[in-house]
Order: C-alpha cells, then sequence, then structure tokens
C-alpha cells in the first residue's frame, strides 16, 4: 500500500506514520508546520520517520491546492492535518481553523473526485458532540459543537459526506476521544501536567478536577485508523474512537502524582469557555464493523508518556 499522510509531523500523524512504515508499507507525508507549538517537536517527529526508507515528505499547505500529484501517487489518505485545540479557537485566531480545518479538507476532497475509488479516513473529533445529552455518546446524538473548533471539525464530517453522496469519494470519518501518549502537543493536558510533575512545578487544572474524559491511547488510535482503510462498508460512516477509560481529571492526577513519587502542586482554575464537563464513547459501531478493541488502560498508557516526558526534560534539567 502506498499511503498519503496529512499531518506526518504531529502527534497522532506521526504515530501513524511510523506504524505505517514499520509493516512495510510506503507512505508520503505532508505537514505545513502551522505555528500552533514549537516547530522544533515536528522536527523531531519528523526527524524518526526520515530513518525509514519507504518514506518522503512533501512540505505543503492543504488549503492552497495543488494537490493532484500527490493524490495520484497514493492509494489511500489518512487526513490527520488539522488546526487543534478547543481554546485557541476564539477570537482572532478563528480563520487558521476555517484555512486548516475546512478549506484544506475541501480542497482535498475535491482532489480525491477525480479518483473515488481512493479512500480518505478523516480523523475527527469528540469536540462535535460539546456537551452531550447521553453517556455513553452514540454516533446516532445530534453533534452540537460547543466550541469554533468543534464546528470546524463537524464542518470538515459534512464535507466528507457531501463528497461522498455527490462524487462518490470514499469518506470514513472518526471521532476521536481526547488522545494521549508519547509526543502529545505541549498544549494537551496530559503533556502540560506530566512536565509539570517531572520539573516539580505547580499543575493548572481549569474546572474542579471532577469533569470526566474519556481518554484514548494513541497506538488504540493508530489500530482504529488503519482499520478504517480497509475495513469493508465502512466508506460513508462516521465512527466514535474511545479508550473506555472515562475517569476524573481528579482521577488521573492521582495517576502522574503516583507516576512522580510525590504529591502534585495543583491550582484550580475557572472554566474556560469551550471546555465541556464530561465526554464518553459509545464505540459499539467501531467495534462491530472497525474491529476496534482497545487494549491499553489510563494508568498504563500514562506511564508511558511520563517515562517519555522524562526522557524529554531531564536532560534538559541536567544541563
Amino acid at each position: 500500500m502506498h499511503a498519503l499522510v496529512t499531518g506526518c509531523a504531529g502527534f497522532v500523524g506521526s504515530h501513524l506514520t511510523e506504524s505505517l512504515l514499520e509493516d512495510g508499507h510506503d507512505v508520503l507525508g505532508i505537514d505545513c508546520f502551522n505555528d500552533n507549538y514549537a516547530r522544533r517537536d515536528k522536527f523531531s517527529n519528523l526527524a524518526r520517520l526520515n530513518a525509514f526508507d519507504r518514506f518522503d515528505f512533501v512540505p505543503l499547505d492543504l488549503s492552497a491546492g495543488g494537490l493532484e500529484e500527490v493524490i495520484d501517487e497514493c492509494d489511500v489518505v489518512y487526513h490527520l492535518a488539522a488546526e487543534p485545540g478547543v481554546r485557541t479557537s476564539w477570537g482572532g485566531r478563528f480563520d487558521w481553523f476555517v484555512r486548516n480545518n475546512v478549506l484544506a479538507t475541501q480542497r482535498l476532497l475535491e482532489t480525491l473526485a477525480r479518483s473515488p475509488d481512493k479512500r480518505l479516513v478523516y480523523a475527527s473529533s469528540s469536540s462535535v458532540y460539546g456537551n452531550a445529552e447521553r453517556l455513553p455518546t452514540s454516533e446516532d446524538l445530534l453533534p452540537q459543537p460547543y466550541s469554533p473548533y468543534g464546528v470546524t471539525k463537524l464542518a470538515a464530517e459534512h464535507l466528507c459526506q457531501l463528497y461522498t453522496s455527490n462524487f462518490g469519494v470514499q469518506t470514513v470519518s472518526l471521532r476521536y476521544f481526547t488522545v494521549y501518549g508519547p509526543r502529545q502537543r505541549p498544549d494537551m493536558a496530559f503533556h502540560r501536567w506530566c512536565r509539570a510533575a517531572v520539573l516539580g512545578e505547580q499543575v493548572r487544572i481549569f474546572g474542579d478536577g471532577e469533569q470526566t474524559r474519556d481518554f484514548t491511547y494513541v497506538a488504540d488510535i493508530v489500530a482504529a485508523t488503519r482499520a478504517a482503510a480497509t475495513a469493508p462498508g465502512a466508506a460513508g460512516r462516521v465512527y466514535n474512537v474511545g479508550g473506555g477509560s472515562r475517569m476524573s481529571v481528579n482521577e488521573a492526577l492521582a495517576i502522574i502524582a503516583e507516576l512522580a513519587g510525590r504529591a502534585l502542586q495543583i491550582e484550580y482554575l475557572p472554566n474556560e469557555q469551550g471546555d465541556v464537563r464530561n465526554t464518553g464513547a459509545d464505540t459499539t459501531r467501531a467495534r462491530a464493523e472497525l474491529g476496534f478493541d482497545p487494549q491499553t488502560p489510563v494508568a498504563e498508557g500514562l506511564a508511558a508518556e511520563f517515562a517519555w516526558m522524562l526522557e524529554r526534560e531531564i536532560p534538559q534539567v541536567a544541563a
């Protein structure tokens, strides 16, 4: 298989690309290195991928179009490129979310309309549900985003459905629930908390810590994403991808404290705009149709992320 992975230098994108390469597939990676966090982290992820002979990289902004050549080279497209973040999607940066989440997806789909036999797996988000009326939440519940970020992810989902209905493009949308693990983005909660625990700094929590999330380890996300590319009958479908490990923020902090071997200095702050109270995925459909079977409990996954953080930060502390 020759795969195209957009956002290949990002958190999930680099894990997915590495998994494909390790299994002997050819991968063409695309990334525009947007400035939502330090480029050195993305270059570090990219360096791991460049070690594989079967990997080629093209620095490209999807929203600019001109994607015919890269699409022609691939059999399947994994679309993970996006402008991420609930809290940063308010205010003046919203145009970045429109460009990198909506316009970029439209440009990609428009190009794929020429080759509708190629499947596109789109990385959507649980943010499309907002404050869901039911937990666990099934795909049949009406999405009601609670942030501009969620609005743009849902808009891209709708574009996928439109191009499937009108042009026959084989799109599959996966609603990821709170992905974590090594190489997590610096703005994401577990990254910030593990780093603070390693460095002995204060941990800042928005809310009372009793809010819950369905935490999903990155390897389980990768497995579901790869399955969506080949599962028969998945084209035109939407799937929840959650780890089945719903717990409160305070429970997760207790695990990090145990890993750190000391109590955490926690500062509780008011909720921020766009933060939902609870998330929980009903993964019945993904289990039945994609063979999805998450393997990593939060304690095990957090231990892996904490070990990665130690390796990342301790040399800097020593220096």
